[in-house]
């Protein structure tokens, strides 16, 4: 047998040669080869896909920038024509009231740099709110659109044109109407092109891309910084003859190549024109390729000096931990250390917090031997005393069982509501439905508990359920149980330092006589245990003041408790405990 075992130790001994776990450093510089060799031979394949990723990304942004840029100028435009339709319908424009009608849009145009003029069909100027009313006025600088818009009976939005009164760059909104006996007319609205560079600013494009709206006949209406001025001709390139864009386009011209995005307004047909030097959208892609080859070297680097450091770390904080975990199997204090390991400072905590609840437990563990011991005593003490006073006065055996057998199951009852909430007490309540349930009617409106939360400790409950149980059982033999009509009403309250507890018990109607010697001589004929344990237990044990009442309809039982009798964490002294056995 010697032998055997050790063959069967020298193999045990060859086998955990064979499987010598690796160290941490060992794990910890696989993890880097592998993670930092792919890395390096699929670095080209993701810098060419991120090249690819990124134009896509910034051409999706200025299609949707331009798109927003062409939908700002229709808003703008559109607000415009509202304007224009709202007074189109004044009354005095309808009565022919041209004066009244020039004052009012005066007023309405009031703080805007809009103006407002009428056109006659024979294109004359009726009326223009950038001068008195009344005065002579120059015809109207685009003939042709006065022409289309009667001819269309729409509104028709002008290209670029300028002021014959201010001379300024601005494009009108025209809106024929008919005055019926005034003829027919031309509403129009005249907005300087600065106008429209508020709406192109509040959406702007990225760093080195410049825009331009232009009208049908290339005219810039108007520009971002630096890309041309107000009723300019386009020609950084032919803008009018490139297609409308769905993708970005590229475009050659003499001075360089340029990447392109032109969108078109379906409301005025004017074009909106982006664009950005080739070079402007390479370069940070060239620079994030620099940088990538740079950070690729620093951080190869990086890993293999920071590798030594964090193996050095989580080696000594794993040791530690091993410690740890050696002294809470030995039943040692374990105290939780500031490991530089989040992970493995929880693992560390936790160690600490179990040492704290072994030792927590071991400690309730001793208390509730303590516990046990005592509750057994005071049990005994209490079963004693229910036999002592059980007997007296019986002579059938038979009965005796019985009713002894009655108030061991009670005290049981009580019992389990201890161990249920331990501690923490039992609900006077719950302690009272539970023993009045077995003797009370199916009927519930007959039973009324009310009181307010009230835990009992161990001895309390132990004695105020041996007397629920009593007086219930009294109930059913000759009380409010008895009959099929008869109420039971429990009460209490909290008054001070004392508990106030009220145990009424009603007859039936035709059973309330007047009271007389005869009654009140047959309503305390039932003696014994029970009054044994309303007025030595309860009064005695718990220091309470009992009083019974005898009322024409039926019997009450007062007690007055004191609080600290109640409490949970009231032990009860031991002379309390000797009485109630006598």
């Amino acid at each position: 047998m010697a032998t055997v075992s050790a063959t069967e130790t020298a193999s045990t001994s060859d086998a955990s040669k064979a499987r010598r776990p690796w160290s941490i450093a060992a794990y910890l510089l696989a993890l880097a080869l592998i993670t930092l060799v792919p890395s390096f031979v699929f670095a080209g394949i993701l810098m060419q896909r991120n090249h690819q990723a990124q134009e896509n990304t910034i051409e999706t942004l200025i299609l949707a920038t331009t798109r927003s840029l062409v939908q700002a100028v229709e808003r703008e435009i559109n607000a415009n024509i509202t304007t224009l339709r709202v007074l189109a319908t004044t009354p005095s424009l309808h009565q022919g009231s041209f004066r009244a009608f020039h004052a009012y849009g005066r007023l309405a145009l009031e703080n805007t740099k809009a103006n407002l003029f009428v056109v006659n069909s024979d294109y004359s100027t009726l009326m223009s709110t950038s001068t008195p009313f009344g005065e002579s006025l120059p015809r109207s600088s685009d003939l042709d659109s006065i022409r289309r818009a009667f001819e269309r009976n729409d509104v028709e939005i002008t290209d670029l044109v300028r002021g014959s009164l201010s001379n300024d760059w601005a494009y009108n909104i025209l809106l024929p109407v008919n005055l019926g006996p005034y003829g027919r007319k031309i509403i129009a609205l005249n907005q300087r092109a600065d106008n429209i560079s508020q709406a192109l600013l509040t959406n702007k494009l990225p760093e080195g891309w410049s825009t331009a709206l232009l009208d049908a006949d290339g005219q810039i209406i108007s520009a971002s910084f630096g890309a041309g001025v107000t009723g300019e001709t386009f020609t950084r390139f032919d803008a009018l003859s490139q297609p409308f864009s769905v993708r970005w386009q590229r475009i050659t011209t003499d001075e360089g190549t340029y990447q392109t995005v032109i969108q078109r307004s379906g409301l005025t047909g004017w074009r909106l024109v982006s664009w950005a030097p080739v070079e402007v959208i390479n370069k940070p892609l060239l620079d994030a390729v620099l940088s990538l080859v740079a950070g690729a070297v620093v951080l190869a680097a990086l890993i293999i000096i920071t590798l030594y450091w964090v193996t050095r770390r989580i080696g000594s904080s794993v040791r530690g931990l091993a410690r740890d975990a050696k002294r809470l199997g030995r039943g040692e204090s374990v105290v939780a250390k500031p490991y530089p390991v989040a992970e493995i400072a929880d693992v560390s905590q936790a160690l600490a917090e179990a040492s704290a609840q072994r030792r927590s437990a071991e400690a309730e563990v001793r208390f509730l031997m303590r516990e046990l011991a005592h509750r057994s005593k005071n049990q005994m003490t209490v079963i004693a005393a229910m036999a002592k006073q059980t007997a007296r006065g019986e002579e059938d055996v038979a009965h005796y069982v019985q009713n002894f057998e009655k108030r061991i199951m009670g005290l049981a009852r009580s019992t389990d509501l201890l161990l249920t909430h331990g501690r923490a007490g039992v609900e006077l309540k719950e302690l009272l439905t539970h023993h009045i349930a077995p003797f009370g009617p199916s009927d519930g409106e007959r039973l009324k508990l009310t009181g307010e939360v009230v835990r009992l400790n161990a001895q309390a409950a132990q004695i105020m359920g041996m007397a629920a149980h009593e007086l219930s059982t009294n109930a059913a033999k000759y009380g409010a149980f008895s009959t099929e009509k008869g109420r039971l009403e429990v009460s209490w309250t909290i008054e001070g330092d004392h508990l106030a507890f009220r145990w009424r018990e009603y007859m039936e109607t035709k059973r309330a006589l007047p009271e007389t010697k005869d009654t009140a001589e047959a309503r305390t004929e039932h003696k014994g245990f029970g009054t044994t344990v309303l007025n030595s237990m309860v009064g005695g044990a718990l220091g309470a003041k009992v009083e019974r009442i005898m009322h024409g309809d039926g019997m009450e039982w007062r007690f007055e408790i004191p609080m600290s009798a109640l409490h949970p964490d009231y032990a009860g002294p031991r002379a309390n405990e000797d009485k109630a056995a006598e």
